[in-house]
């Protein structure tokens, strides 16, 4: 049972680009069919947060997508730093010191909790010496979380089922890696474990992260408006 949310905060269009001008052009692009906009890191180091105020001014929801990770008293600090600015939602490192500290300074937002990059597969874990898999990290990581009080985790569209069956509604599913019309990577992809917009809110997410196919197509409207369809089709058949 998916949960009710408007379509339209459904897709958060990932403003991955290097400058103001060109995250506002997206965003005056976009608005007409999504309410969501993700800022990361080089957009943040390029306009610190010039583009999230002017986001939120116009009465968006911005997710602040910075991953946290650092000593637990600095991070502290850092969250307190996006208290009364408007942000819905934050990220940090799903490190349980870090879980701690962050939820101390939170305020009015909302955190996430990083479970397991979307970039990273089981060979990756297997380099750094871990044998489990990586669906049972990624849930190991959203218990702790839910836990200590977060409110919900980044994670590949590819385990929130799982999540949302063992962890319950309460948990926030915030899923990127998301690409239209395959749920597979061609091998240019820095996304490794992917799937459709569609398939990843059926299955358990509450939002999907949605950059590249959005921001670099000549018609970002249409992809939106296919993705919103896929997601449509999906919650009702």
């Amino acid at each position: 049972m998916t949960k009710q949310i408007e379509l339209q905060d459904r897709i958060i269009v990932a403003l991955d680009v290097d400058n103001p001008e060109l995250a506002q052009e997206m965003v005056r692009r976009c608005e007409s069919r999504t309410r969501y906009f993700k800022v990361g890191l080089q957009l943040f180091m390029a306009s610190y947060f010039e583009v999230v105020d002017w986001i939120i001014d116009r009465g968006h929801k911005v997710m602040l997508d910075l991953k946290f990770f650092d000593i637990p008293e600095t991070v502290k600090l850092a969250v307190e730093q996006l208290n009364n600015r408007g942000v819905s939602l934050a990220t940090i490192h799903g490190n349980d010191a870090i879980i701690r500290a962050a939820m101390e300074a939170r305020g009015d937002l909302q955190l996430l909790a990083v479970t397991v990059l979307t970039s990273f597969g089981e060979e990756d874990l297997r380099a750094m010496g871990m044998t489990q898999s990586v669906e049972d990290l990624v849930l190991f990581r959203a218990r702790r979380a839910l836990e200590l009080g977060c409110d919900g985790v980044v994670s590949s569209g590819l385990e929130a089922e799982r999540l949302r069956r063992d962890l319950g509604d309460k948990l926030l599913i915030v899923t990127p890696g998301i690409r239209p019309g395959a749920n597979v990577s061609d091998g240019s992809d820095d996304q490794k474990r992917i799937i459709t917009a569609g398939r990843a809110i059926a299955t358990g997410a509450d939002h999907v992260v949605v950059g590249r196919p959005i921001t670099k197509a000549a018609d970002p409207l249409k992809v939106l408006e296919e993705m919103q369809l896929d997601i449509q089709k999906n919650i009702s058949g």
